[in-house]
């Protein structure tokens, strides 16, 4: 395993470290008029899966339409893949089957080998910052390559020297008495990951360094798929942490929580869920059976519920993303970056066929409570609809659609 190449070779990523002078050095630029949460506004895509050089502007809520075989799904995938190596995930666990990516048609160099690109443009206190990533599938997965820009000025770049060694040669901008710092890294992990573990921010160029790799890690870590399936939703379940995840199976678990500890949040979901549910909801509880389990009941009224595993495969999905959207991070299986504060932090929700088993009704309701939410800053949201759905966000405040189709 890779992860275990690189603990072997832990030592040799620091005495190998060498430093060289360019003689430049640029001011950082000024923090004025920035976002103070880190967000993801645009990702790019090349040679990956159906896409060439294809640039997706995000909104705070972003629709993302087209034919069938556009694309939809496999840009939420890049976005999560950018999301689990920002959280040090291995390459080789992001992409367990890196040849499903490139493109059929793609041919080889002389060396056989063939990959993609993967890249995004992050907003935030340090100024748009752009990360690019070339990674090569064969002959064998690595990253070959890395760059991360802020105003056009390098901050780091790598490349791969010799392919026969398992890093990748970094070089990242230093403007002390030297202006560039040199070492390895490995080639199966991001790079910009790295660096507040190998930058010692004693420099004014390391200072903004940091900031730069900081606000994209920040930015792209703090992510949660969100896919509800409707068939684990309807058993009753252990009691657990009270943390949904992203099937939303444990939905009874959250609700349990939520009744007793996020009164006004679980108010707005029962409205939510009256707003979007055939049947009138006039409560949301969770009960303890004999067995210890817990199962999730919504109230028809006075003295009368109904078990939610009752409920339609829409009501079941619409529920589960309006507790998302509502309870946020705190209620979710996310890992954000726990040394930034979490009002210091947006979390991108990505939602692939956001609209899917949903009726008309339903999903406007959705729609509707995503751009109230999203539009505070604290929330985002990133999702594939057909479109049906996306004609109805078309034209809405806060909605950003992109149509993918060639």
């Amino acid at each position: 395993m890779r992860a275990e190449r690189f603990a072997a070779h832990g030592r040799a990523y620091g005495p190998l470290m060498t430093v060289i002078s360019s003689g430049r050095t640029v001011p950082p630029p000024s923090g004025a008029a920035r976002p103070a949460r880190p967000f993801v506004g645009e990702l790019r895509l090349d040679a990956f899966a159906s896409h060439r050089r294809t640039v997706i502007p995000l909104g705070p809520l972003t629709l993302l339409a087209g034919d069938s075989g556009s694309g939809k799904s496999t840009a939420l995938r890049a976005y999560d893949a950018l999301a689990r190596m920002a959280g040090g995930d291995p390459l080789e666990d992001v992409f367990p089957d890196p040849v499903a990516w490139v493109p059929e048609q793609a041919g080889a160099d002389a060396q056989g080998r063939r990959g993609f690109k993967l890249g995004c443009t992050v907003e935030g206190p340090a100024g748009p910052v752009r990360l690019d990533l070339a990674v090569q599938a064969e002959p064998e997965l690595r990253i070959v390559g890395e760059r991360l820009t802020d105003c056009g000025e390098t901050l780091l770049s790598t490349a791969l020297r010799d392919p026969r060694r398992s890093h990748v040669q970094a070089a990242w901008y230093t403007a002390g008495a030297v202006a560039v710092t040199r070492a390895p890294f490995p080639d199966d992990r991001l790079g910009t990951a790295l660096l507040p573990l190998r930058v010692a921010g004693t420099t004014d160029g390391q200072l903004r360094v940091l900031a730069a790799a900081e606000q994209v890690v920040v930015a792209l870590r703090s992510a949660f798929v969100c896919d509800p399936r409707p068939h684990r939703m309807r058993a009753p379940v252990p009691v657990g942490e009270g943390r949904l995840t992203s099937c939303c199976g444990n939905l009874a678990d959250v609700l349990h929580r939520t009744q007793s500890q996020c009164a006004h949040q679980h108010a707005r979901l029962v409205a939510s869920a009256d707003a979007g549910c055939a049947a009138p909801v006039t409560g949301l509880t969770a009960e303890r059976l004999a067995d210890g389990t817990v199962r999730a009941l919504a109230g028809r009224g006075p003295d009368r519920s109904t078990p939610v595993g009752r409920l339609g495969d829409g009501e079941l999905r619409y529920l589960a993303f309006a507790l998302v959207l509502l309870t946020g991070p705190h209620v979710l299986v996310v890992d954000p970056a726990a040394e930034v504060p979490s009002a210091m932090q947006a979390l991108t929700v990505l939602a692939d066929g956001l609209d899917r088993s949903l009726d008309a009704r339903q999903t406007a309701e959705l729609l509707a409570l995503a751009a109230s939410i999203c539009s505070d800053g604290h929330m985002r949201l990133l999702g594939t609809v057909g479109e049906s759905a996306a004609a109805a966000a078309r034209g809405m405040a806060g909605a950003t659609v992109v149509d993918l189709t060639p």
